[in-house]
């Protein structure tokens, strides 16, 4: 959400910041209307305020007229109090129309860029950057037969050949290495819930369970996240407080008084909702494992097979709360464990850096994670980190208060994948794969498997 105050100290430099962002016509024009809804919000509240202290000041001239016996003045003074009240009335249903016009629109509106953020109105805008030092290095991995090629600095290790195939198009996808292990079912899955979703079996389902564990562990014993089993279902104010309503409604799944979470941050982020922290409390670090489901209403056409794009998938959530002046650094080190579970999986990665037009709604600042698929011959998005400022404090009313003082000031929010199961999988599978079709467990992975250190 939007800070009234600093809008209306400077409109225009407001406006052309939010305009790194791709906007319509129908929105700009909406845009244009808040500096005239907030004055007239302001001045309707003035009025109804003097109104107020006009009814208050004629209702205590009333006794002591009585008292008087002057008739005529009691009644001149309750006339004025029936007309005061008339005002207050009138002021008020008029304030709440104008208050609801401005704060939907608002509420429609993004978060500004941060300065440091590429110009830009679509993925063509954004810029790769160095992966962070401070989660470690080292070559990347592959199957057993991985091979190598000048690495680039600003990569984790340089996409790996199987040295078994030279060409792209003698590498198997994740869906044919699935389903020719036996452990991979689309068409089952679809006769039980249709199109986007997938049945694991065997191996691949305690490959996947495994990777939740291996995550969480990563997160919680090293990094100092709290483990969080969280609500999967949502109401309105949760899924309004990270920005997935208004605007998103379409891409989320609704039941009768809830929202199925389309990631864990609605419910990990909303625990602070409504609350004033203390300043020794943050930051405060969660991650949860949950299932994710999402519609994928704006993907129509959009990896339709296999498991990159499913209405229903497993995703290892970061959440962090922190001051404001922290919330900077709290984004890179966020960044970089994530990529720590990509390093010690030792699969090729790349960071990027998104451009304002690419940025999900609620984000300042986003990096990207994209991890290597050889069957696509590119890097795929595996993670996002996203530094939201006080955008999803200010719609949630979360606040700290710092030592010593009176005033409370909003949180700032960041959220961030670490990482995505189901495409991390996906990514295991493919770069890991065998010339005869089996799959090398990561090393990492083994003490999670039982010792398994191959699929096939």
């Amino acid at each position: 959400m939007h800070d009234i105050k600093a809008i209306r100290e400077d409109f225009e430099g407001w406006k052309a910041a939010l305009a790194r962002r791709p906007l319509s016509n129908e929105v700009l024009a909406e845009i244009a209307r808040i500096p005239g809804l907030d004055a007239e919000e302001r001045a309707l509240k003035t009025r109804r305020q003097e109104a107020e202290a006009a009814r208050n000041a004629a209702s205590k001239a009333i006794g002591a007229a009585k008292a008087k016996k002057d008739e005529a003045e009691a009644q001149r003074l309750m006339a004025a109090v029936a007309e005061a009240k008339r005002v207050i009335e009138e002021a008020e249903a008029e304030e709440r129309k104008v208050s609801k016009a401005l704060f939907d629109i608002l509420a429609a509106l993004p978060n500004i860029p941060a300065a440091d953020v590429p110009d830009g109105m679509d993925e063509t805008g954004n810029v790769e950057v160095p992966p962070s030092p401070a989660s470690g290095g080292g070559a990347g991995g592959g199957g057993a037969d991985a091979g190598g090629g000048g690495a680039d600095a600003a990569r984790f290790s340089p996409p790996p050949q199987p040295s078994h195939r030279k060409q792209r198009e003698g590498v198997k996808d994740h869906v044919a290495l699935g389903e020719a292990l036996g452990l991979m079912d689309f068409e089952r899955a679809a006769k039980i819930s249709g199109s986007r979703f997938v049945v694991l079996q065997g191996a691949l389902a305690r490959l996947e369970r495994a990777l939740a564990a291996f995550m969480l562990d990563l997160h919680t014993q090293e990094y100092g996240y709290r483990e969080v089993s969280p609500p999967l279902l949502v109401r309105d104010d949760a899924a309004f407080g990270t920005g997935q309503l208004p605007k998103f409604r379409e891409d989320l799944f609704a039941l009768e008084e809830h929202w199925l979470i389309p990631t864990a941050e609605v419910s990990l982020t909303n625990l602070v909702r409504e609350e004033i922290l203390t300043e020794d409390q943050l930051p405060l670090r969660m991650t949860a494992d949950t299932p994710c489901f999402r519609s994928e209403a704006g993907s129509a056409g959009r990896d339709t097979r296999g498991m990159i794009r499913l209405h229903q998938f497993r995703k290892v959530e970061l959440v962090s709360i922190t001051r404001p002046e922290d919330s900077a650094a709290e984004h890179e080190r966020m960044t970089a464990c994530a990529e720590e579970v990509l390093k010690r999986l030792e699969l090729p990665f790349r960071r990027m850096l998104l451009c304002a037009g690419d940025m999900g709604f609620s984000a300042a600042k986003t990096y990207d994670l994209e991890v290597w698929l050889p069957s696509q011959n590119t890097y795929r998005e595996i993670s996002s980190c996203s530094n939201c400022g006080d955008f999803q404090a200010r719609r949630m009313n979360a606040r700290f208060r710092r030592e010593g003082a009176k005033q409370t000031e909003f949180v700032h929010t960041l959220n961030g994948s670490g990482l995505a199961v189901g495409r991390t999988l996906v990514a295991i599978l493919e770069n890991y794969q065998n010339e005869d079709g089996s799959v090398t467990v990561p090393r990492a992975l083994r003490e999670y498997m039982g010792g398994v250190e191959q699929i096939g």
